[in-house]
């Protein structure tokens, strides 16, 4: 081992910089090798096929933002769930397989509480509902 510690970091370095010099080539040659034939359907924005109406800066209902978040909230706790069902033999073989088992039902009861309360705030109705349409 070398005497100086930041020469345990130099083989890091070296790969940061590799990776940065080689993605760096790759977008300077396909710039330069690459074809500029700029046409009015190259040029035009492509939304899924639809010939793209009004501004693009306009505004998105907060629903959208709500879902994003709840959709990341959500995958982060099965992210969570995996590891947990990979060691429960192992939990089991230690004698922990109980304290296991609670402690990933209070972790799943505090979701599903967090869960049951987004869906009565109606976060998750997209449609129209039925007191939305007495009141029209």
């Amino acid at each position: 081992m070398p005497d100086n510690y930041f020469a345990r970091y130099l083989p890091f370095l070296i790969h940061i910089l590799m990776a940065g010099g080689i993605a760096s080539a790759i977008v300077l040659l396909s710039w330069l090798i690459g074809q500029r034939k700029p046409t009015r359907a190259k040029l035009s924005p492509y939304e899924c096929g639809m010939t793209p109406v009004g501004d693009s800066r306009q505004r998105f209902s907060v629903k959208f933002y709500l879902v994003a978040m709840l959709f990341i909230l959500f995958d982060v706790e099965a992210v969570f769930i995996y590891p947990w069902a990979v060691i429960l033999k192992k939990l089991k073989a230690d004698g922990q397989g109980m304290f296991g088992l609670w402690e990933m039902l209070v972790y799943i009861g505090v979701f599903l509480v967090g869960f049951f309360y987004v869906w009565k705030k109606g976060v998750l109705d997209w449609g129209e509902t039925a007191e939305g349409r007495k009141r029209s």
